[in-house]
């Protein structure tokens, strides 16, 4: 198995040492998480209701939009991610820079999509240890979801009644 960037892409810039650093790290933390829930006993669920699967889903959404899109959290990107745009509703575009594991982290950060695993990750072990707390927080998450698509409706409204 070879992990020569330049093997896997025609430009040789793909971190992929950087990815696997990014892996091991989410690994390490779900391993962690799982020996130091059993050495307190915590006990899984024994399923998890759609309900619940529909509220993390939102809130893993709403979280992963904040932490990749939002103005507000560009300082926690900043090192990683340069600023090329906005998008709509007031988000921003950002891009990756750097290289090796500045560049892999900044491709995470600047990507909702890859972003998202994290935050579903931690949420899940959230939910494993605080049902209650991590349903709390996943419903203020996603009443921000809401509030989102209430927000678009009335844009919408307010563009069909101009027109």
């Amino acid at each position: 198995m070879t992990t020569d960037a330049a093997g896997y892409d025609d430009q040789g810039e793909v971190p992929l040492a950087g990815y696997a650093a990014l892996a091991s790290v989410f690994a390490a933390g779900v391993g962690t998480f799982a020996v130091v829930a059993r050495q307190r006993g915590v006990r899984l669920p024994e399923e998890v209701p759609p309900w619940d699967v529909a509220l993390l889903g939102t809130a893993t959404y709403k979280a992963s939009r904040v932490l990749t899109r939002a103005k507000i959290t560009s300082f926690l990107r900043a090192p990683f991610t340069r600023r090329t745009g906005e998008g709509e509703a007031s988000e921003v575009m950002d891009e990756p820079r750097g290289s090796g594991p500045r560049r892999a982290v900044g491709d995470l950060l600047a990507c909702p999509f890859c972003t998202a695993a994290w935050t579903a990750g931690a949420l899940v072990c959230s939910y494993a240890a605080a049902p209650r707390l991590t349903r709390l927080v996943c419903g203020g998450l996603s009443a921000l979801t809401v509030s989102d698509w209430l927000h678009y409706a009335w844009t919408w409204t307010q563009q069909a009644t101009d027109d």
